[in-house]
């Protein structure tokens, strides 16, 4: 198989990224109805739709403002639709987060929520990256020129780190590891938690396998992205290191 991999169909060239894109979403929202289904959910119907909704919110605008931060020279060299499609899966992530937070104080909701939402969004970027791999350097998720083992000709004749392979690994791990810490008796949101400390730390790591091109102080907006959230979540990294 040839990558980029762009399939023909019809006549018409399919864009594999977009269409796992769409399953992605369609999968994991499928798996969270699964998952509310069978199991005791001690926020509402209507307040969880609520939540819903602020995580879209959060999401769409995080992916965004930290897509185009990640390269700021958008801004100067393309038009404005190309720029509202820039987009990142870490803003989102954490701007989905931050969403969720203002929608709960705008409803006065208490409880953690985030729990029943860990595996299927961890299944949906799974998906997802799978169609970043597919989509080879057209996407930018590929990694720096490399001689190590695992080095792939992605697109333009370059042998380079699959970063995407390395996270599907790393996502398949943090599923059945999260998956099995949910049977046992955890305080509420600590499922989520520690999906965020961690995929955020992983992705971290996978920077300097990237040839970003803008950084701060050497790090990337990514990285930057990592740290803020490793702060947000200072308290609960500290209380479980540390007691």
């Amino acid at each position: 198989m040839q990558i980029p991999f762009e399939p023909v169909v019809f006549g018409y060239k399919v864009n594999i990224h977009l269409l796992l894109e769409y399953l992605a979403f369609f999968i994991a929202y499928r798996y969270y109805v699964y998952l509310r289904r069978n199991t005791e959910d001690v926020i509402s119907s209507s307040n969880r739709l609520a939540i819903i909704l602020g995580a879209a919110i959060g999401a769409f605008l995080g992916s965004r403002i930290i897509g185009i931060l990640e390269h700021p020279s958008v801004v100067y060299t393309h038009s404005l639709f190309y720029i509202v499609n820039v987009k990142t899966i870490m803003g989102g992530l954490f701007g989905g987060l931050l969403g969720v937070e203002i929608a709960k104080k705008m409803i006065g909701e208490k409880s953690s929520s985030g729990d029943l939402f860990t595996l299927p969004i961890i299944i949906g970027i799974f998906i997802g990256r799978i169609g970043c791999f597919l989509s080879g350097t057209k996407e930018f998720t590929y990694g720096k020129p490399t001689t190590f083992f695992t080095g792939m000709n992605l697109g333009d004749g370059v042998l380079r780190h699959p970063l995407s392979l390395y996270e599907l690994l790393f996502l398949m791990l943090l599923f059945f590891v999260l998956k099995n810490y949910s049977k046992n008796k955890t305080e509420s949101g600590t499922i989520f938690k520690w999906f965020m400390i961690s995929y955020f730390g992983f992705r971290f790591l996978l920077e300097f396998l990237k040839p970003n091109e803008f950084l701060i102080l050497g790090l990337s907006t990514i990285q930057i992205l990592c740290i803020t959230c490793w702060i947000y979540y200072y308290k609960f990294i500290n209380k479980a290191l540390f007691s």
